[in-house]
């Protein structure tokens, strides 16, 4: 269970990233709302892991280190910093790309979130 405090933070990225996903869907050029969903969504699932810089450190020195990592919850952050590490470095007419590929990291997130951070 996460304290009240990276509840809030983790229930408010998952809105704001569910949101800008969308609003992607209108936007002229998109790309930068894709890549700002995604982003939100990987830290609501930092803040309702624990302290966010912390899980941070940890997703890239695994994410850096080369190794195959062993842990399942770290793999899966590794694997979402991957796909958000190849986002970026798509070319901004990727946009049907990278927003398959944010929706992805949004459903995954909110499953987590939603797993973590809802009470019984």
């Amino acid at each position: 269970m996460i304290d009240d405090f990276r509840k809030g933070w983790a229930l408010r990225y998952m809105r704001e990233a569910e949101d800008e996903l969308k609003a992607s869907q209108k936007a002229a050029q998109p790309f930068g709302l894709i890549l700002d969903a995604a982003r939100k969504a990987q830290a609501a699932v930092y803040y309702s892991l624990g302290d966010p810089f912390y899980i941070e450190g940890l997703v890239h020195e695994a994410f850096n280190g080369g190794k195959s990592v062993e842990n399942p919850i770290l793999r899966c952050l590794v694997d979402i910093e991957h796909m958000l590490q190849r986002m970026e470095s798509l070319p901004e007419s990727s946009d049907e790309e990278a927003f398959n590929d944010a929706n992805e990291i949004v459903k995954i997130a909110t499953g987590i979130v939603k797993l973590l951070a809802t009470e019984d």
